[in-house]
């Protein structure tokens, strides 16, 4: 069943994918609001560390993916349209590399709402829930992801912490530090050029999009985002790279095993029935 919703997705989208999406590659999808604390950079700026990965190493270097953006930004809201700016950079640029675009694919589905909803729950394969510890309220669309059996990748936060204690620690993808840990993160003093200093690999990937990598060669349209992360990063983007990065190593492992991965998303689709609307209108 998630072989066809996979590849009635791929038709579904048709041309607003600039190839066509591969339905045997891993589906990682991230559909919500456009908002730093959602933290849509954080899952691009690990799409373009597999991309250097890829170009360094090759495709033996990454598993096949399909990394799949939905959303929509506020009118004013700069940073959030400079995050769909960029992933829109990285698609045409791994969509016109030949060696990339074997192993991987980015997609930006333009207006995402409840009907392409729809088609892309059921579809999806790895549930991208990455907001900074202590910033979701809840959640419901972790739920549809689960529900149609898609595994999480996230942290401790809203109703992740009910979806992990639901299906396991083991069928789910937990990476990160938790609100507490950020709280004392933020009262420390947080530097995030500690963590570019430490790590050669987010450094490279920051030098990426400031040589104009994604941008057809403008050194200054992603500064605002680059200069941010460095500085200030209020969302601690950065702190959490390393952990994310290696989360997703863990992802390719777990996906490069049907049987398991198979039995792993089963489980999550069976568990999801504690999240019923009965038992919510029951407890309050």
């Amino acid at each position: 069943m998630k072989s066809a919703n996979k590849s009635a997705l791929a038709q579904y989208l048709g041309s607003d994918a600039a190839l066509p999406i591969d339905p045997a590659s891993l589906y990682d999808v991230q559909v919500k609001r456009f908002h730093e604390y959602k933290r849509q950079h954080l899952n691009i700026l690990q799409v373009i560390a597999s991309y250097l990965r890829l170009r360094a190493r090759g495709q033996d270097a990454v598993v096949a993916c399909t990394c799949l953006f939905g959303g929509t930004a506020a009118p004013s809201y700069h940073m959030a349209k400079l995050i769909i700016r960029l992933i829109y950079g990285v698609a045409e640029v791994v969509h016109n590399d030949a060696l990339a675009h074997e192993a991987l694919r980015v997609v930006f589905i333009p207006n995402f709402n409840v009907s392409s909803g729809q088609r892309i729950y059921p579809a999806a394969e790895l549930s991208e829930q990455i907001s900074t510890a202590g910033k979701e309220a809840s959640g419901t669309g972790n739920m549809k992801f689960q529900m149609n059996g898609a595994l999480t990748i996230g942290m401790l936060d809203g109703a992740n912490i009910e979806i992990c204690d639901a299906v396991g620690a083991e069928n789910f993808f937990l990476f990160g530090h938790d609100a507490a840990q950020l709280r004392a993160l933020r009262l420390q003093g947080n530097r995030p050029m500690d963590y570019v200093e430490a790590d050669p690999e987010l450094r490279a990937v920051l030098e990426a999009i400031d040589e104009g990598q994604f941008s057809n060669g403008d050194r200054e349209l992603f500064r605002p985002l680059t200069d941010g992360l460095r500085g200030f990063d209020p969302y601690m983007v950065l702190a959490d790279f390393r952990s994310y990065v290696d989360c997703q190593q863990r992802v390719a492992a777990a996906y490069a095993d049907t049987a398991a991965w198979t039995r792993m998303a089963i489980l999550n689709c069976a568990r999801s029935g504690y999240f019923i609307s009965d038992r919510t209108i029951d407890e309050y």
